[in-house]
C-alpha cells in the first residue's frame, strides 16, 4: 500500500488509506483519481464547517442575503468527489475476502 498524499489533513488521510485498502487501489491512474477524490472530500468537508459555524446564507454589503460563498464549493466539490469515485467504479461494493457468505439464504417456501 502507498502512503496518502502528505497535504491532505489527517481525517483524508484515514479516508484515503481506508478507501485504497478496502478497493484495492494500486495502480497509478487510480492512486491519482483517489488523491483528487481526497482532495474533494476534504474541501466538501472544510465547506461544511464553514457552513455549519456561518450559516447558508450572509448578508452583502448592501445588507441583502446572498448564499454564502461556501454553499458553491460544497457543492462543486461534492460533484468532483462523486465524478472521481465514479471513474474508480467505486459504486459497487468493497472487494471481499473469498469464501462463503455470511448470510443465509432460503430458497422456497
Amino acid at each position: 500500500m502507498r502512503k496518502p498524499p502528505s497535504h491532505l489533513s489527517p481525517a483524508a488521510r484515514r479516508w484515503w488509506t481506508q478507501m485504497q485498502r478496502e478497493y484495492q487501489i494500486s495502480d497509478a491512474g487510480g492512486l491519482s483519481l483517489l488523491a483528487a477524490a481526497a482532495d474533494a472530500w476534504e474541501r466538501c468537508r472544510e465547506a461544511r464547517e464553514l457552513l455549519a459555524k456561518d450559516g447558508a446564507v450572509t448578508a452583502d454589503r448592501f445588507g441583502q442575503m446572498q448564499p454564502h460563498p461556501a454553499v458553491r464549493i460544497e457543492h462543486a466539490s461534492r460533484a468532483q468527489l462523486l465524478q472521481a469515485l465514479k471513474q474508480l467504479n467505486l459504486d459497487l461494493e468493497p472487494v471481499k475476502t473469498p469464501g462463503r457468505p455470511t448470510a443465509t439464504y432460503h430458497f422456497g417456501g
